[in-house]
């Protein structure tokens, strides 16, 4: 049985996901920005209208190629060729085209023969550039097919609960208190609660009090793989805005020390907001705005953790527009800065001490190979203990890949 769509209740918001579409496709901004601007233009807006707009423009953009290709769009992005792609889309999705003028050029038995053509062509059934599905194909082999498939579906929403005031389970009740029912805690992630349907959790109670961060299960287990006690001293050398910095802090209870670094500023200044909620008092930023920073911190900590730049191919999920941005050289650009990070930085941590290299890439390039590189080239004083790959068609969740190792002199 077909879907309905209501075309006149949603007229305003189909042009609002327009809008983005242009903002992504032709100025080049982020998905997740541009549909941070167009709630914030219309904050009116309740739940409902936000999720639509939300989900609707993402499913379109996680779908791109396939429904261009479909609906044979291949110039500008007018408001006409949006209507025939959001036409498509509407086809795609199981809808009964509503009567419109806008439809007019839209013919649904050519459109769902064309889909059903292209959809037998992976590049296109999972709306990727040659570039990114020979890459894919040569790394991973016959893989590459279910991990693809992975990457484009829809994200799960998962939460870490602060372990430092409470647990999974009594934050799934106080959840539930707040009309989040629905969800489940993730057997091979300690601290992970999984949120069937998508909700503003930002917005609760349990979030201002610093209960729980949104983090994805499989990056929850960088922190975990790097074997932290109470006490240590330890560095996060490539630290953002802090969620691994915070479960790091959770595992240590609060004792020992945090030293965070970052190249923005911006990124810290966030993580200090993010401690003083989840009531974490061991942490202090660093800006690394020389390389004196780090040549200060050699020998000094009991753990190290690299969670290096990557291409960010293992959160496709999330970030969909990242195929159309990504590129063979920038790739190759991030390889290099993962081997001069492993290089430069590696040697933050004492001898006898422990570190992790991570990346939520799905490459082995970007992972297993780097450690077989950086071992070749310090074979003498570091020790493979092991590596763990999360990936994303396994665990339904990102793609992380993780390698703990041991310092020998």
């Amino acid at each position: 049985m077909k879907k309905i769509f209501y075309l006149k209740h949603h007229i305003f918001h189909v042009k609002a996901i327009f809008t983005v579409l242009k903002d992504v496709f032709e100025k080049g901004e982020y998905a997740d920005k541009a549909i941070e601007k167009i709630m914030r233009a219309n904050k009116k807006w309740d739940v409902r209208e936000r999720s639509f707009v939300s989900e609707v423009t993402y499913d379109i953009i996680r779908n791109w190629r396939l429904l261009n290709t479909a609906a044979n769009i291949e110039t500008k992005l007018t408001d006409k060729n949006l209507w025939i792609i959001f036409g498509t889309y509407l086809i795609f999705d199981g809808y009964d085209l509503p009567e419109s003028e806008y439809f007019k050029p839209v013919n649904e038995k050519k459109t769902i023969s064309q889909l059903e053509k292209f959809y037998k062509i992976r590049k296109l059934r999972e709306s990727l550039p040659d570039w990114l599905d020979e890459i894919g194909e040569k790394e991973l082999g016959k893989k590459w097919d279910k991990v693809i498939q992975a990457l484009n579906q829809k994200p799960n929403m998962v939460l870490r609960a602060n372990t430092l005031k409470t647990n999974t389970k009594e934050l799934q009740q106080l959840l539930a208190e707040e009309n989040i029912k629905e969800t489940s805690l993730v057997t091979w992630s300690p601290d992970a609660i999984e949120l069937k349907f998508s909700r503003n959790v930002f917005r609760t109670e349990a979030f201002h009090k610093g209960l729980f961060e949104v983090q994805d299960a499989a990056s929850q287990m960088v922190s975990e793989f790097l074997n932290v006690k109470s006490g240590m001293r330890v560095v996060d050398a490539c630290a953002g805005a802090g969620g691994k910095t915070l479960h790091l802090a959770a595992l240590m209870k609060n004792k020992g020390r945090i030293i965070a670094l970052d190249t923005k500023q911006k990124k810290l200044l966030e993580l200090k907001k993010r401690t003083a909620r989840a009531e974490v008092n061991i942490v202090e930023t660093r800006w690394i705005d020389s390389s004196k920073v780090t040549k200060r911190l050699k020998n000094t900590a009991d753990r190290l953790l690299l969670d290096v730049p990557c291409s960010g191919l293992g959160v496709l999920k999330r970030n969909p527009d990242s195929k159309w941005k990504l590129s063979i050289e920038e790739i190759e650009r991030v390889k290099k800065i993962q081997q001069e990070i492993l290089t430069n930085f590696s040697d933050i941590t004492k001898v006898g001490g422990q570190m992790v290299y991570a990346t939520c890439s799905i490459l082995p390039s970007e992972g297993e190979d780097q450690i077989k590189w950086f071992l070749n080239n310090e074979n003498t004083k570091w020790n493979l203990l092991g590596e763990k790959r999360y990936s994303p068609d396994t665990y339904n969740a990102d793609g992380f890949y993780m390698a703990l190792l041991e310092r020998l002199k």
